[in-house]
């Protein structure tokens, strides 16, 4: 038996979890849908118990990490993975705003989290300290890349027996970066969507905790934390725009919810945040629902794009994220391959921060959103980047210069660079 029966202790601050469709209420056990309607569960709270000790003061009396906000999060004592994640900068990003014409830009720049360089980190910490308490031993993933690596890391960190399965095109960085800390990594000859399906067989016949099938609704609420810490860096206020990379569409949802929750506790004042969510033209399916005005996703059967981490063609909470941006009066754009890659250089010469090919999408959506109208140049912007780019190296490869190789002379440096040499006394020589 890989998984206890129960929860946790009579004291959980966690109500149960909830259909997003019909509202019922489960207790807080391993399953993502609903009986009912099979319509995705979420983590539900007794906001009365939150409430007598989550405060400003509480929180800033906290070690910097996501835990600081753990009354909103789902566990049921101190977390045993992933103490470490969280608290990564918001970069005032002034040299960027000035190329996309905004006055008030942020970046918050997952790229330097904890272990794995990635946001995952925050979602896997969650799942795989509620695994524990559930008492799983084997523990794994479907992943288009960064999950596979969190996974992997923060399993081997807390003893855990890990499985990842990736499609077989994944950047060879992504891969390297599970293999090395001894997971089971698994390449299977399919898209994401088949590696997924593969993986919800595997869980509910062998009882395994895999974070993003049985473990999904916990797993989710780590990003909310990206959020919590968005608003307090700001000084305790929510911005006015927010763009998100959307694969599954969950993240977008979450920063959101974390808004929100922190509104309904008094943290900070009302929230008029609009919610922007970027996808690459090879994988656009939420990005489309957005466009369209549709109800429902029309899932992309053979993604193709450089952003494989994106490349989710039937996102599990498409619909929600495409429903929540049209109700926060946001947008969705999709940028091509091209996009991406000036997106990445973009960032990385204005601002130093070297995203990988999300954060490209992220920031030429943004480019576009701004150039398009639709995000206020006035108003406070914070671009949300969630993996480095020192995972996807090949994306670039062939779109910057190779370094020109010269004889170790000064002569030979002056004349690469177009310096008039200069003489002894150190005076330009007369041409």
């Amino acid at each position: 038996m890989n998984a206890s029966s129960d929860s946790g202790d009579s004291g959980s601050l966690v109500a149960g979890l909830r259909c997003r469709l019909c509202g019922t209420l489960y207790p807080a056990r391993p399953i993502n849908f609903c009986p009912e309607d099979f319509g995705p569960l979420e983590v539900d709270y007794h906001h009365d118990a939150v409430a007598r000790t989550f405060n400003r003061a509480a929180i800033a009396s906290r070690p910097r990490t996501m835990w600081r906000y753990r009354e909103l999060l789902p566990l049921d004592g101190p977390p045993t993975v992933g103490t470490q994640v969280g608290c990564t900068p918001l970069v005032r990003a002034d040299r960027l705003a000035k190329v996309l014409g905004v006055s008030e830009l942020y970046i918050k720049n997952d790229a330097v989290n904890h272990p794995t360089l990635s946001f995952k980190d925050r979602v896997v910490a969650v799942a795989l300290s509620k695994a524990v308490e559930f008492g799983f031993k084997t523990v794994g993933c479907a992943s288009t890349g960064n999950l596979a690596g969190s996974v992997a890391a923060n399993a081997a960190a807390a003893g855990l027996e890990a499985y990842v399965l990736i499609p077989d095109n994944l950047e060879a960085g992504k891969i390297l970066g599970a293999t090395v800390y001894g997971a089971k990594v698994i390449a299977v000859s399919g898209n994401y969507d088949q590696v997924n399906r593969l993986c919800s067989q595997i869980a509910f016949k062998y009882g395994w905790g895999l974070v993003n099938v049985n473990l999904r609704p916990f797993y989710a609420e780590g990003s909310k934390t990206m959020g919590f810490e968005i608003a307090e860096d700001l000084g305790w206020c929510a911005p006015d725009h927010v763009v998100a990379p959307m694969a599954g569409g969950s993240l977008i949802g979450k920063i959101y919810k974390a808004f929100k929750e922190l509104e309904k506790h008094g943290l900070i004042g009302p929230v008029s945040t609009r919610m922007y969510g970027a996808q690459a033209s090879g994988c656009n399916p939420i990005a489309a629902l957005v466009k369209s005005g549709g109800k429902r996703i029309k899932p992309v059967r053979h993604p193709n794009t450089i952003a494989k981490s994106l490349a989710i063609g039937d996102p599990a909470d498409g619909d929600f994220a495409a429903s929540l941006i049209h109700a926060t009066g946001g947008w969705s754009e999709d940028v091509s391959d091209e996009e991406i890659v000036a997106g990445m250089r973009l960032l990385a010469q204005t601002e130093g921060i070297f995203a990988e090919t999300a954060g490209g999408v992220t920031v030429a959506a943004a480019r576009r959103l701004i150039q398009d109208g639709k995000i206020d140049r006035d108003g406070s912007t914070v671009l949300c980047i969630t993996g480095n780019g020192l995972k996807t190296q090949e994306a670039l490869i062939d779109h910057v210069a190779r370094p020109q190789v010269i004889p170790p002379n000064l002569a030979a440096f002056e004349e690469l660079v177009g310096l008039a040499p200069v003489d002894s006394a150190g005076l330009v020589a007369a041409s």
